[in-house]
C-alpha cells in the first residue's frame, strides 16, 4: 500500500488516499470528536471494497466499482493509522472504534468477517469497539448470519450495527438505495436476533433530507424502542447529492426539528448527529469520496474542494 495523498486536520481528522494494486485505490479515515480528547475516543473508518456498486444518491463512491479488498488489504488500513500513533500496537484509548463504512457496502465482502475475527488478537486495546453500517442488500444473509456468531464471540457490548434506511417511505428509499436489500420485517427479524442484553442498541440511521418522510407508526410497526435507536444526520454535501438536487433536512445541532419530538415522543431515543464543519471541507464525512474529486476536479456551485496533500 502506497499513500498518495491525504487532507485533513490533526485535531479533527484524517483522510488518507492510497494505492492499494495496480490502478486500485482506497481511502480510510482517522478522527476524533472535538473536545473530546484522542486518549478517550478514537474512530478508525476503513474501506472494504475498491468503489462501490450500489449507488446510493447521496454518495460519491457508487458507480466505480472494482472488486473486493482483501482481509489483508483491510487490515493494512487499521494497521497504518495505529502504528503511526501506537508503534507497539497498544492502544490505551477508552474507545477504539473501528467503522467499515468508508468506501463500499461492507455485506458484500466476506473479508470483512475475517477482519472481525482477527483484530482482537491483533491489538492490545481493551476499548475496542467495531461498527458495521449497511444497507442490509438481498442475498447477504450467510454474511449477516456469520457476522452474529462472530459478534456472540469477541464484541458482546462492544458492537454497534447500523442500518441506513434514511426515511420510511419504501419508493423513495429504493429511490436513494437503487438495490434490492432487506425489508423493514427483515431487519427488524434480524435484529430481534442480534440484540442481547448488555449489548448497544441497533441504529436505523436517517440521513435526513429534504421531503424524505420519518413516520413513527411505520417504526413502531416494527421496530422496538428498547432494541433500535434512530440515529438522525445531515445530508453531506456531496457531488452526487448535489447533482441529484437532494438537499440536508437537518442542519443546525440547536435548533429544534418537528420529526426528533415526534419519534422521542413515540418512545425512541433520538441521536441528532452533527460533525463538525470542517469534516465537509477535509472531505471525511460520509459519502464524500476525496479520491473521485482528485481524478476529476468537479466544479459544481455550492460544493467543497479538499486540499490534498501529495
Amino acid at each position: 500500500m502506497k499513500i498518495i495523498g491525504k487532507t485533513g486536520r490533526e485535531d479533527i481528522a484524517f483522510v488518507y488516499i492510497a494505492q492499494v494494486r495496480d490502478g486500485l485505490f482506497t481511502e480510510f479515515v482517522e478522527s476524533v470528536q472535538p473536545p473530546i480528547p484522542r486518549e478517550e475516543k478514537w474512530v478508525l473508518i476503513v474501506s472494504t471494497l475498491y468503489g462501490c456498486p450500489v449507488r446510493c444518491k447521496i454518495c460519491d463512491a457508487g458507480g466505480t466499482y472494482k472488486g473486493k479488498l482483501s482481509a489483508e488489504e483491510i487490515i493494512e488500513q487499521i494497521d497504518f493509522m495505529v502504528k503511526n500513533r501506537y508503534p507497539d500496537r497498544k492502544i490505551p484509548v477508552k474507545k477504539f472504534k473501528i467503522q467499515f463504512a468508508r468506501i463500499g457496502e461492507p455485506s458484500f465482502n466476506p473479508a470483512v468477517l475475517e477482519v472481525l475475527d482477527r483484530l482482537p488478537r491483533l491489538y492490545d486495546a481493551p476499548g475496542l469497539m467495531v461498527c458495521i453500517s449497511t444497507i442490509a442488500p438481498e442475498g447477504t444473509e450467510k454474511f449477516f448470519t456469520e457476522m452474529l456468531e462472530i459478534k456472540k464471540k469477541y464484541y458482546h457490548g462492544k458492537f454497534q450495527l447500523q442500518f441506513s434506511i434514511h426515511t420510511t417511505d419504501k419508493s423513495l428509499r429504493d429511490w436513494l438505495t437503487p438495490i434490492n436489500k432487506w425489508n423493514f420485517k427483515q431487519i427488524s427479524d434480524y435484529g430481534e436476533v442480534f440484540y442481547q442484553d448488555g449489548d448497544r442498541k441497533i441504529a436505523l440511521n436517517f440521513a435526513l433530507a429534504e421531503n424524505m418522510p420519518v413516520d413513527e407508526n411505520v417504526l413502531l410497526k416494527y421496530f422496538n424502542p428498547e432494541k433500535f435507536v434512530i440515529k438522525i444526520t445531515p445530508v453531506n454535501p456531496t457531488f452526487t447529492a448535489f447533482e441529484n438536487k437532494i438537499f440536508s433536512y437537518v442542519k443546525n445541532e440547536s435548533e429544534k426539528y418537528e420529526v426528533i419530538e415526534r419519534l422521542k415522543s413515540a418512545g425512541y431515543e433520538v441521536i441528532l448527529s452533527i460533525g463538525e464543519l470542517e469534516e465537509n471541507k477535509i472531505g471525511s464525512n460520509c459519502g464524500q469520496y476525496v479520491y473521485k474529486y482528485m481524478k476529476e476536479k468537479p466544479e459544481i456551485k455550492n460544493s467543497y474542494t479538499y486540499p490534498v496533500l501529495s
